[in-house]
């Protein structure tokens, strides 16, 4: 038996897909192990997830927590401390890393006031008052990364990564449709998030034209099936989305011959 090790920097929509995606503690979805195990009876994939808050925050990690938050029991829930200060993705040895661009165009950060460092007050509902107040006087929120911020940032990880590696590099775009929105006239109305998700896949493409990374194109997945029917709301699918996205994976790991390798390996034994 032989193990393909995924290194998976992101959220949701690479969790669901290629671990599991549970609802109410039941599998809907069992990972992509189910379908590997059936196309590559010998192979077995591991799946390393570390949740993700935004590029720009990534690049300035050093694998170090501050001590302004380590010193505190956040209630961080999807976004504990070390995964958001991780650098781990820039020291994995996986044989193939996965990214999203969900965090980019999806979350609000806030900054520290003196020492500079991102931070996502995740599950803020439930921290202490003591804790709010902290949080208000220590940091200031920064607005959104526009397009081309974030894809010379995807750039910098990506040589980054190549520095260390040649495993292939997959990254997630997003379906632009949002369920409920009836625009037709888009005088005034800036750039919505159906327009900025548009404009980030777009940019994404470019950005495979550059580097050679490989887009999982969740866009393309929802609008041959049906938005009505693998949509749950603008960030999360059905099950039977997220199986759709994990095949599209294994298929790109398979185009880029990673199932070949480690069918070399078991000839060769």
């Amino acid at each position: 038996m032989h193990r393909l090790k995924l290194f998976a920097k992101g959220n949701l929509d690479v969790c669901n897909s290629l671990h599991s995606f549970r609802v109410n503690g039941r599998i809907l979805w069992n990972g992509i192990n189910q379908i590997v195990g059936q196309r590559h009876p010998q192979v077995r994939v591991h799946v390393r997830h570390e949740t993700w808050t935004r590029s720009d925050a990534l690049l300035e990690c050093d694998g170090t927590v501050p001590t302004e938050i380590s010193s505190r029991s956040l209630p961080l829930a999807a976004y504990p401390a070390t995964s958001q200060f991780s650098c781990a993705l820039f020291e994995t040895d996986a044989d193939a890393v996965v990214l999203s661009l969900q965090p980019d165009v999806m979350t609000p950060l806030v900054r520290h006031r003196r020492d500079g460092f991102y931070f996502y007050p995740d599950n803020l509902g439930a921290w202490t008052e003591p804790d709010r107040t902290w949080l208000r006087q220590e940091f200031i929120a920064t607005g959104p990364l526009d397009v081309g911020t974030s894809m010379r940032n995807f750039e910098r990880i990506v040589a980054r990564l190549r520095q260390r590696t040649d495993a292939p590099i997959l990254v997630f775009n997003l379906s632009s449709v949002v369920p409920g929105e009836s625009v037709h006239c888009h005088e005034g109305l800036g750039d919505i998030l159906s327009t900025r998700i548009r404009r980030f896949n777009l940019g994404l493409a470019e950005l495979s034209q550059r580097t050679g990374i490989s887009v999982i194109d969740v866009d393309a997945i929802v609008a041959r099936t049906g938005t009505d029917r693998l949509k749950l709301d603008v960030q999360h699918l059905s099950a039977e989305g997220w199986q759709m996205v994990g095949e599209e994976v294994v298929r790109v790991l398979e185009d880029l011959g990673c199932m070949a390798t480690l069918g070399n390996l078991e000839g060769g034994r």
